[in-house]
């Protein structure tokens, strides 16, 4: 078979190498500044979910126009005040719970009684099986406090990290509160986009009818977001609030003092927040602490937990969020697992409303191909 040579000008062949070279420095750069990008994403999307509360907030306060920059600060200030007073609260109360337990704990074994070990201590030629169970214990619980204060020492540049780049969202989300409305209108309608669909009926450049598309393209997937917080939110206090009442009844039950039942509502409001995974995460942390004071209390806790969890999966849950997003089950799943492998617990936060972004997306495709045609 005679060999076929194709000739290519000189200049072709450079732009298409540039091209791949263009593309390629896109991509280092793009990976290069991942972090960054998830931290303005992630305060984003905090603006975008903050924003309704920023409205309720203008219509309380009674401005006449809807892009107050004071109620913007009034409902950033609130959220972040929110975040502060859990983490005082919650904070102090797990630090002091686990210390507790790893001080008593040893004095607890060493009370009870263990002198039936002895036999079958004697079994493997260990004289005091139980004396020696309880100096195990007494040092594994000064070893534990001694690694509290050194994994405290040795991560205060992490805690640093994290909250720098804390701090660096919540600037970046005041700044998208109280910037990001005027900025995308005056976007829109430097491109020509107009409000909705019906505005472009009657205009003649299809370029006008595409933006105007993509304007209410990005419209529905900020309600998406919005929607999904605000669910969230009331679903995640009415958990709580179940978790501080019924902590408080079963601490009158059990003769215990009901110090733990606002901590440990806080903590399974918050954990909720969390898509699939926080409830389960918060019951346990709250079942851990319970158990530290009283073990009957904290399985008889557990036992209630379950019961009310199912009922608010089912149908309390369901009928708050009116299936706002619908997902499937399986598609949240595969959401939150990218999520949270890319971008940790940020990630698993943000992953069913992304999700839910890309389901707008997809639905209004046939639009944007009957607009190209």
């Amino acid at each position: 078979m005679p060999r076929q040579i194709v000739e290519v000008e000189t200049k072709t062949f450079i732009r298409f190498w540039l091209v791949i070279l263009g593309f390629g420095l896109v991509g280092f750069l793009l990976i290069s500044a991942a972090e960054a990008l998830a931290l303005i994403a992630v305060a984003a999307l905090l603006a975008i979910a903050i924003r309704p509360l920023a409205l309720n907030v203008n219509n309380l306060i009674g401005q006449k126009t809807k892009k107050s920059n004071l109620a913007s600060v009034l409902a950033y200030l609130i959220v972040l005040l929110a975040i502060v007073a859990v983490l005082a609260v919650v904070g102090p109360v797990i630090i002091s719970e686990f210390s507790k337990f790893v001080t008593n704990f040893p004095a607890m074994v060493e009370n009870a009684d263990l002198s039936g070990l002895n036999g079958l201590g004697k079994t493997f030629g260990i004289e005091s099986l139980s004396t020696e169970i309880v100096r195990s214990i007494e040092d594994l619980s000064k070893n534990l406090l001694s690694s509290l204060g050194t994994g405290v020492v040795s991560g205060i540049s992490t805690v640093s990290t994290l909250l720098g780049k804390a701090a660096v969202v919540l600037i970046m989300t005041l700044f998208f509160l109280l910037d990001g409305p005027g900025i995308v209108n005056t976007l829109w309608t430097k491109i020509g986009a107009r409000e909705s669909l019906k505005d472009a009926e009657n205009v003649k450049d299809p370029e006008v009818k595409a933006v105007t598309e993509g304007r209410v393209i990005v419209t529905k997937m900020s309600h998406v977001v919005s929607t999904f917080v605000s669910h969230q939110v009331v679903i995640a206090l009415a958990d709580g609030c179940a978790t501080a009442i019924s902590v408080f009844i079963i601490s009158m039950i059990f003769g215990v003092e009901a110090r733990l039942a606002i901590p440990a509502g806080l903590i399974t409001m918050t954990f909720y927040l969390i898509p699939m995974f926080g409830q389960v995460i918060g019951a346990t942390l709250v079942t851990l602490i319970l158990l530290f004071t009283s073990p009957l209390m904290a399985i008889t806790w557990l036992a209630f937990y379950i019961v009310y969890g199912f009922i608010e999966v089912n149908i309390f849950a369901p009928k708050i969020q009116g299936n706002a997003l619908k997902l499937r089950p399986i598609i949240i799943l595969i959401a939150i697992t990218i999520g949270t492998y890319m971008f940790g617990l940020f990630g698993a936060i943000i992953a069913i409303p992304i999700a839910g972004c890309i389901k707008v997306l997809v639905e209004e495709l046939p639009n944007l191909r009957r607009i190209r045609s």
